[in-house]
């Protein structure tokens, strides 16, 4: 899902969790991480509003219940453009570091020369990861699109060398 950079509505969680035990804290503060949203304040996270996020939320609220812990599910607006636009920048901004990351790897992966079955493996964690990312990309910054570039590019690099190698044709799909 894409949001609309102006304006949005949002989908907020307010949670508490007891410390102790830590691991759910810890899992539940994995899982945000993983989802993407803008962390509001202590106990209070958010994502643009759809039908998914806020069923993601609804199970982890759910898994916050289990754990001890209190949790309340809000959908809101801000009223300050200038608010709405420093989440979404923030948010923005932490995606396109992640995409930056993997545009490096895969740049300098495509310029080593490695084992077939070790840029097989690189290939394939670059791409694991980068579908995570978009997941949980809600406004899309231009590293977005210069991670797919550069890890399609790998691809093809995988391929060329497993075409001009002895080895066995890979089973490959080049992105785009």
């Amino acid at each position: 899902m894409v949001a609309h950079r102006d304006r949005c509505e949002w989908v907020l969680l307010s949670y508490r969790i007891p410390r102790e035990p830590s691991t759910p804290r810890i899992a539940v503060w994995r899982k945000l991480k993983r989802l993407g949203v803008a962390q509001i304040g202590d106990g209070l996270a958010a994502l643009p509003a759809d039908a998914r996020t806020l069923e993601q939320f609804e199970w982890l609220a759910e898994e916050i219940d289990e754990a001890g812990g209190a949790s309340t599910l809000w959908r809101a607006e801000l009223t300050s453009h200038a608010q709405e636009r420093s989440v979404v920048s923030t948010m923005a901004a932490a995606r396109a570091q992640e995409y930056a990351d993997i545009a490096e790897r895969a740049r300098k992966a495509a310029q080593v020369s490695i084992a077939a079955t070790e840029s097989m493996r690189m290939l394939r964690s670059l791409r694991r990861e980068l579908r995570q990312v978009q997941r949980r990309d809600f406004f899309p910054p231009p590293e977005r699109e210069t991670a797919r570039t550069e890890v399609a590019t790998l691809a093809r690099a995988v391929l060329d060398h497993h075409q001009t190698s002895s080895a066995e044709p890979p089973e490959l799909v080049v992105e785009s």
